[in-house]
């Protein structure tokens, strides 16, 4: 009986290992995915943030759910959009961003506070956060490191002479741009865990 205990929490913290690895590779394929095609990835986002737009209406309409909830979701929906407008440009101290992220937890205290007094079985509820709460913010939680690899576009400055001037390239290396994001934390980790050999010849 005691073995057949510890036997049980191994197997566990086998299987929870395997789950922490397989979502680490998946998030890590995903954010490479929206590096390369970050054209597509912008579409996939507008895509989604229709749908959940639509899913809150239908809420509405047929399930009666709080207008309070539905409210404040589409307004988060409408800050989502103007974060995607600059999109792979995310600057994570933009005021769209913040106000992206202040929007994301007062809809979930929202959702917590109604379905804390509403009854609904646990897929209703898993569906209402997936779709609704979560979908759009985790597309662009995955896009933050899409930024790194677009090249600059126009940068129109004042030089010493107070003229404007188009100079992209010295503007692009002069902010001394440092990456960030989902796809270079997950290659630090995989740099620490799982250091590059290099061959002896």
């Amino acid at each position: 009986m005691i073995f057949f205990y510890i036997f049980t929490w191994i197997a566990f913290f086998l299987q929870l290992t395997l789950i922490v690895l397989s979502v680490a590779a998946g998030l890590y394929y995903l954010a490479e995915l929206v590096e390369e095609y970050t054209v597509v990835a912008a579409k996939v986002i507008k895509c989604m943030l229709v749908f959940s737009t639509i899913c809150y209406i239908c809420l509405w309409i047929f399930e009666n759910v709080s207008s309070v909830v539905i409210g404040f979701g589409l307004l988060s929906n409408v800050v989502y959009a103007l974060v995607l407008s600059t999109f792979p440009f995310i600057e994570l101290t933009s005021p769209t961003f913040i106000g992206a992220f202040i929007c994301l937890l007062i809809n979930h205290y929202l959702a917590f506070q109604y379905f804390s007094t509403q009854y609904n079985s646990f897929s209703e509820v898993l569906a209402f956060f997936t779709v609704c709460l979560w979908l759009v913010p985790f597309s662009f939680f995955i896009s933050l490191s899409a930024n790194d690899n677009v090249l600059p576009m126009l940068d129109q400055r004042i030089n010493s002479f107070g003229n404007e001037t188009d100079d992209v390239v010295s503007s692009y290396f002069s902010k001394n741009r440092k990456r960030k994001g989902l796809l270079v934390f997950m290659e630090g980790m995989r740099e620490k865990l799982l250091p590059s050999r290099t061959k002896a010849f």
